[in-house]
């Protein structure tokens, strides 16, 4: 490869998607790992109450939410923030995918990878609840 080719080559592409989706699965479970801590600390000892359904908070079912919780220190928090790390990496993987394929000029795959980020985006959002 050339110095002034601004071209990046396959296994230079396979180096970096598979360092970041090493790094984020890496982050995601240490941000579990440290709220399921935190939880645990604080109510390691309650008692279930299994008997009543109980479903999520409405602050854990939003992304503003869990981060609002995260930086009030909730474990709960900590983890769902951990999750969407989890749920991140691999969009951020077709993300940086389509700038590759940019980069490379191959329209026909930035087009085909740029549907499938569409949809995942599409699904993450809602889906068209």
């Amino acid at each position: 490869m050339d110095d002034k080719d601004p071209q990046i080559s396959d296994k230079q592409i396979d180096t970096i998607i598979s360092i970041m989706l090493r790094v984020g699965v890496i982050v995601s479970s240490l941000t579990v790992v440290a709220g399921a801590v935190l939880y645990l600390l604080r109510h390691g000892g309650d008692l279930p109450g299994y008997h009543i359904f109980v479903g999520e908070p409405s602050e854990l079912r939003s992304v503003w939410g869990i981060l609002r919780l995260t930086v009030s220190s909730s474990g709960r928090g900590i983890i769902q923030l951990g999750l969407l790390v989890l749920i991140a990496t691999p969009v951020m993987r077709v993300a940086f995918t389509v700038i590759s394929f940019i980069i490379q000029k191959d329209k026909v795959y930035v087009g085909v990878t740029l549907i499938v980020l569409s949809v995942l985006i599409f699904s993450l959002a809602g889906g068209g609840r």
